[in-house]
């Protein structure tokens, strides 16, 4: 039986519903149906000495606070890639969280709960974004959604740890675990289950969920996994980091004997700095990210593609999957993050073949044979798009279908518009499939050729599948769609989301006998 939160008579006296957390009451306020809370604390401000320091727990408040506002979203350098309303500040009281909850039932019955973790490449996005708005799922799905904020970039996974012991790896990961811990201890109070928990994210966000997967701080913490667009093997390990510290060093004109300043200095200062870091390492090694998670022995015990092909990865069901143009995106913004000129991805290659010694000359000419366009864009955007996201999303399902029930996507949806701009069903364009959130970019220029129709056609039964797993850890939409069957590792089913969704075995093949079972990744 769950503590319900309090209606306060609901819409009909105009005020916001009340729940109770382990740090004071909340105070939301109703969009239809949905009780929304936006920006509940759960942890304290890490700043000063805490600036790079895991999570600590909030003070405890009198009275009830309000909730109906977004707060400060993490440090962070604004781009293109990521709309970010304009109405938003940073800073560094970023370790907050959103819900959204249907009304209590009679019964007092527990909701699944479904918990956001955004993308962004480790250093971009928030949980206030709009298209992460979680009000259409929780009404269609009778779910409560979570959607969390956490520090980003050089704040929250930039490897500073070779600097000194006040700087700590892998925070946006240590502030995940104290949002999830945060929902085991206080959901109740908003109606929903702490004993079914499913943890979700996309890019980065994605990347995340299989780390937490991989972690043994994370155990217990959720009971079911969907991961949208994972770059699973994109972790580094310790020996690489110390370099790049020394590099935002640099950046900053801070001497070594002087690094205690990262903890007093304006974050503007620090965020400027690694802005640049951020372009640069990718641009000059290309295929590797500046900020990203990193093997610290303890939260991360080594590399999570490892863990999973030994069986380490946590005994939950997963959802596991890739748009079909991943790579299209990052060229269309001309992004550095991921290579996407046949010179950039001869680099990575070459990378790649430096970092696994043990890797023969004729393994990098089997790979490089699938792309028979590798001289031209559209040949390096394939190989980015595999390296990157679909044979590592590949590795985790192959190995996790080994002990829990897996099932593996691919998302080729795209509506006429992107199709004719060749982004196709690019890096996030399912994002608003999913939430059912259409038309927050500014009139929605995806539609600009039509589509909306079969777009919504196509988001409903992603949005009832998606809930279906959470609710039942199936996911089998009861609308009269195609049947999904669970992944194997023998026939690789995966379902192909379009128009019409169909079932195929192992639709990437040749690329399965090209990369090999091994997982290929940085280090």
């Amino acid at each position: 039986m769950s503590t319900q939160f309090e209606t306060s008579a609901g819409q009909q006296t105009g005020e916001g519903p009340v729940a109770k957390t382990m740090y004071g009451q909340v105070r939301g306020l109703w969009d239809g149906p949905i009780a929304v809370w936006r920006s509940i604390p759960y942890a304290a401000a890490p700043a000063g000495p805490e600036r790079f320091r895991p999570p600590r727990p909030r003070a405890e408040w009198d009275g009830i606070r309000e909730c109906t506002r977004f707060g400060d979203i993490a440090p962070q350098t604004m781009g293109p890639m990521v709309p970010i309303d304009a109405g938003l500040n940073t800073g560094e009281d970023c370790l907050w969280l959103n819900v959204w909850s249907p009304r209590p039932t009679e019964d007092g019955e527990p909701r699944p709960v479904m918990v956001w973790i955004h993308g962004g490449a480790y250093c971009l996005g928030t949980a206030a974004q709009g298209l992460y708005d979680g009000r259409k799922l929780a009404e269609a799905g009778d779910v409560v959604i979570v959607a969390i904020n956490y520090r980003l970039g050089a704040f929250g996974f930039l490897d500073l740890s070779s600097l000194g012991d006040e700087f700590v790896p892998n925070l946006g990961l240590h502030d995940q675990i104290a949002a999830l811990e945060w929902v085991r201890d206080n959901i109740s109070g908003f109606g929903g289950d702490p004993g079914n928990v499913t943890v979700f994210g996309e890019s980065s966000g994605g990347g995340c969920v299989t780390t937490l997967l991989t972690s043994p701080r994370a155990a217990g913490l959720f009971h079911k996994a969907i991961a949208q667009s994972p770059p699973a093997t994109t972790v580094f390990g310790p020996e690489r980091s110390a370099g790049v510290a020394q590099r935002f060093l640099e950046l900053l004109e801070l001497p070594r004997a002087r690094v205690g300043e990262l903890l007093t200095c304006p974050i503007e200062r620090i965020v400027d700095a690694a802005g640049v870091l951020l372009d640069e390492i990718p641009s000059k090694e290309p295929g590797r990210l500046a900020a990203a998670p990193v093997v610290d022995g303890e939260l991360v015990p080594t590399y999570p593609i490892d863990r999973f092909q030994h069986g380490r990865s946590h005994r939950v069901p997963l959802i596991i999957g890739t748009n079909k143009d991943e790579a299209s995106l990052f060229r269309l913004f001309r992004s550095p993050i991921m290579p996407v000129t046949p010179d950039a991805v001869n680099a990575m290659l070459r990378d790649v073949a430096a970092g696994h010694p043990g890797m023969s000359h004729e393994r990098i000419a089997e790979i490089t044979s699938a792309y028979p366009d590798l001289d031209k864009t559209r040949g390096a955007l394939a190989m980015s798009t595999d390296a990157a996201f679909r044979m590592p999303a590949h590795w985790v399902a192959d190995a996790h279908a080994g002990h829990s029930p897996t099932w593996m996507y691919r998302f080729d949806h795209a509506t006429p518009m992107l199709r004719a701009a060749r982004v196709g069903a690019g890096h996030a364009t399912e994002l608003p499939y999913v939430f059912g959130n259409f038309g927050t970019f500014n009139h929605d220029p995806t539609f600009w050729l039509g589509g909306r129709k079969v777009a919504m056609e196509v988001s409903g039964r992603m949005m009832r599948r998606w809930l279906a797993f959470a609710t039942h850890g199936v996911p089998a939409a009861l609308d009269g769609s195609k049947h999904w069957p669970p992944y194997r590792p023998a026939s690789r089913t995966t379902l192909l989301i379009d128009t019409v969704d169909r079932v195929v075995d192992n639709p990437d093949r040749d690329l399965h006998t090209a990369w090999g079972e091994q997982a290929v990744g940085f280090s």
